[in-house]
């Protein structure tokens, strides 16, 4: 049978069908443990009974009606994470791209509010925000930008974790409106800033009226311990995004104003066609609630913990593993080597891992795992890391 689906991802040779928990099933029969949560989406596994049920529930009362009239769960979904998070106000998408899509925006519309006419936005080295035109610019990563120019102006890139940076820029650019930054860098291997970083990063923008925009949508909805990543530096951004695992697989996403920053983005100026809609509002909703009842926060805290000392100690004699990265059910074992193939390994292994930034491996899985589970995943992929042959230095 002919493929005609755009070659824009190099698939791995497995055909899933079907999903349960942390597993999911091929074509053929076979069986695989999920340790990446379809990139940090399904945070409450595969196939949950009670998500299922809200999803068709809501498909068999009403799907869509457009932004035109007023949407009860949406409104409901809004409130919930305002409550959640102590921000003011919610744009719903489809998408984390969306989501950081609405974030500029509104980071403009500031600006002219202050009479810049050439805003900037600043961003970090390997940060990843999304493929839009606009997002992709944001992005951190030269490469995923080849072949893509003229690119929109008006974002500047600076180092990760690195506040004097920042402040040096400051003293050198007058037009900067806003910083776009992710609490852990996700894409590029798990990189967990210093501890009070996001402090600074508040300082600096309250001392210069700049607005705080945290990119949340790998790090939030528990994945880190807390609903969102920066609840544990006790601040509040002026934008905060969300994605991935809001729907637990069904899209949508969410940009979130405090501050100077509500009210900015006014009837007219944005909207979507298929921003939360009903069914994906109850999905979320279920999320939600399920997250806060099961205290699946206080569980990626605390088998995050367990599973990184295990790897530390199953990996404490491996020479090339330079250091284990770890926040909730977040985890990076970054190695000096690039170890790509590992995916493959670990495929062949039955298990569903991915490598970031070429020398990373990357675990998301998902908050609702065992420990049994969890146990599997750190054995193969500890297996997987000693028997790796470094070959290619990364420079």
């Amino acid at each position: 049978m002919h493929n005609h689906i755009m070659p824009t991802y190099a698939s791995l040779p497995v055909r899933f069908i079907k999903g349960e928990g942390a597993w999911l099933w091929d074509d053929k029969g076979d069986k695989y443990l999920d340790a990446l949560s379809g990139i940090a989406v399904c945070g409450l596994g595969h196939a949950h009974p009670e998500v299922a049920a809200a999803i068709s529930e809501q498909a068999n009362t009403l799907m869509h009606t457009s932004n035109l009239y007023f949407i009860d769960k949406q409104e409901k979904l809004a409130n919930k994470l305002c409550e959640l998070t102590g921000m003011n106000d919610v744009f719903f998408g489809n998408s984390g791209a969306e989501a950081n899509e609405a974030a500029i925006k509104i980071a403009r519309r500031f600006a002219h509010s202050k009479n810049i006419s050439n805003p900037v936005i600043v961003t970090m080295n390997n940060s990843f925000h999304g493929r839009t035109l606009a997002t992709l610019t944001a992005t951190g990563n030269p490469k995923v930008k080849e072949g893509f120019a003229p690119l929109p102006s008006g974002f500047c890139h600076i180092p990760y974790n690195d506040i004097q940076a920042l402040e040096g820029l400051a003293e050198q650019q007058t037009d900067i409106v806003a910083v776009l930054v992710e609490p852990i860098q996700g894409e590029s291997g798990i990189n967990i800033p210093a501890t009070d970083y996001l402090n600074k990063l508040r300082e600096l923008c309250n001392k210069n009226d700049w607005l705080l925009m945290l990119d949340e949508i790998q790090t939030g909805i528990g994945r880190t311990g807390t609903f969102l990543a920066s609840q544990q530096n006790n601040i509040k951004a002026d934008v905060v995004t969300l994605a991935k695992a809001l729907g637990n697989g069904v899209p949508i996403g969410a940009c979130l104003t405090h501050g100077k920053a509500t009210g900015l983005l006014t009837a007219g100026t944005h909207g979507s066609t298929f921003g939360g809609n009903p069914l994906a509002c109850a999905a979320a909703l279920t999320v939600i609630d399920i997250l806060e009842r099961d205290q699946l926060s206080n569980r990626a805290t605390q088998l995050g913990e367990k599973m990184r000392v295990a790897f530390e100690q199953a990996l404490k004699n491996c020479g090339h593993v330079v250091e284990i990265r770890q926040k909730g059910l977040m985890i990076g074992i970054e190695l000096s080597t690039l170890c790509v193939e590992l995916v493959s390994k670990a495929l062949e292994q039955n298990l569903l891992i991915n490598v970031a930034g070429g020398n990373t491996v990357r675990l998301l899985p998902p908050l609702t795992i065992s420990d049994d589970e969890a146990d599997k995943i750190i054995t193969t992929v500890s297996d997987l890391i000693i028997a790796h042959s470094p070959i290619i230095s990364v420079q």
